[in-house]
């Protein structure tokens, strides 16, 4: 693999030179007179982690304004599902390509998708150089044929991509699955060592559901079924209360908060105090830009943050610097990526964002601009496994 030098970069406080080598972090304070196969000016520019995306839908891209402003359930059912049951394989290729286009301008080197026709997103994802956790879902309309067959591509299945790309076994969540395929798929990813990923507690509507097919709440019920565990990535978890927050604390559950989304659907508001008090790991996703409706990552840390302090009352809860680590390192440490902190050792993802842009000025504290002010506009240029993925000037 080819060393990259980054010049003349703002780390922190210092400006400094840094090594890429074998695609990682090698020294950041490179020596005088560093050689490297590819050198990259970087004056003007700091240095930040990039975003890792726990939680969207890569292809649904090609629905963006097709159905707003309506409850959950309707736009489900009466717009989106009708709308995807059309959709071919090219489809989901390009909507794949947009929507991976669209993340890599807006700084997120690594998303964890739940769609289908999956080897149009592992292709898509291989040509643009990130990575990505490739959701194989299951729902019960799916006949049993097809769900064997997934269960066999789980069991065969051999990254193309070197490392960038691995497989999450994805139930849709507990109103489109049985008891028995939520099992399989929990049995399924502990035998392989996969991330199992499920939507759970987004609405009212769910809850209210649960309790009348099984008379507890979403997060109780998968408990009973031995679902939960480390290895589960949660998406919205709107709707929970105290002994939930202690479930999914102690059961090791990564939480994907989507505020924008769950906004704009009007699920409901993320308890993120109670969900942070409990010790959980919250992560930030986008969900899909259907229901968005965009991906940009870095939007998602500042609703975040807004979200957190006016639903709790309280400007100190969720600061900027902790916003950006959700967004970063949190969704990294999830999916078992040594990355989203700029480390020497630690897998080299970066972004260099523009210092003389107008949203970065004046630079009182860099985390609280990038968090509140910025753009991805302010990103000149996207780092992914050593490997410059895209530059703006030069």
């Amino acid at each position: 693999m080819k060393t990259l030098l980054i010049k003349n970069v703002l780390l922190k406080d210092r400006k400094t030179d840094i090594l890429v080598a074998d695609g990682r972090f090698k020294s950041l304070c490179a020596p005088e007179g560093t050689r490297a196969d590819e050198t990259l000016d970087a004056e003007g520019t700091a240095i930040l982690p990039p975003f890792y995306n726990t939680h969207t839908h890569a292809a649904m891209s090609l629905l963006r304004g097709y159905a707003d402003d309506m409850p959950l359930q309707k736009w489900l059912q009466d717009y989106i599902w009708p709308y995807e049951n059309k959709m071919t394989a090219q489809d989901i290729r390009e909507g794949s390509r947009l929507a991976v286009r669209e993340m890599i301008r807006t700084g997120t080197v690594f998303f964890s998708d739940m769609y289908f026709e999956i080897d149009q997103t592992i292709a898509v994802v291989q040509e643009f150089g990130i990575r990505a956790a490739i959701g194989v879902t299951f729902v019960d309309s799916h006949s049993k044929s097809q769900q064997a067959d997934k269960l066999d591509m789980l069991r065969n299945w051999v990254d193309p991509s070197g490392g960038l790309i691995t497989l999450t076994v994805a139930p849709h969540a507990i109103y489109t699955v049985s008891p028995d395929l939520l099992v399989k798929c929990a049995d399924t990813a502990r035998s392989l060592g996969l991330k199992l990923h499920i939507h759970l507690s987004e609405t009212r509507q769910e809850v209210e559901d649960c309790l009348r097919a099984h008379g507890t709440t979403p997060v109780r019920y998968l408990d009973s079924l031995g679902f939960l565990g480390p290895d589960v990535i949660a998406a919205h978890v709107v709707h929970v209360d105290e002994q939930e927050a202690a479930i999914l604390a102690g059961r090791g559950v990564t939480i994907a908060h989507c505020p924008c989304s769950n906004m704009k659907l009007a699920s409901g508001i993320f308890p993120y105090k109670l969900l942070h008090e409990a010790g959980c790991r919250i992560t930030l996703g986008t969900d899909g830009d259907s229901s968005n409706n965009n991906l940009d990552m870095r939007e998602e840390m500042k609703f975040a943050a807004l979200l957190a302090k006016v639903s709790s009352g309280d400007p100190e809860v969720l600061p900027a610097a902790e916003a950006l680590e959700m967004a970063t390192r949190s969704g990294a440490e999830a999916f078992g990526l040594d990355a989203g902190v700029i480390r020497e050792g630690a897998l080299a993802d970066a972004l260099l964002v523009r210092l003389d842009d107008p949203r970065m000025q004046p630079c009182h504290n860099l985390i609280s601009n990038w968090v509140y002010a910025a753009g991805s506009s302010c990103i000149d240029c996207v780092i992914c496994n050593g490997k410059i993925v895209m530059k703006r000037n030069g």
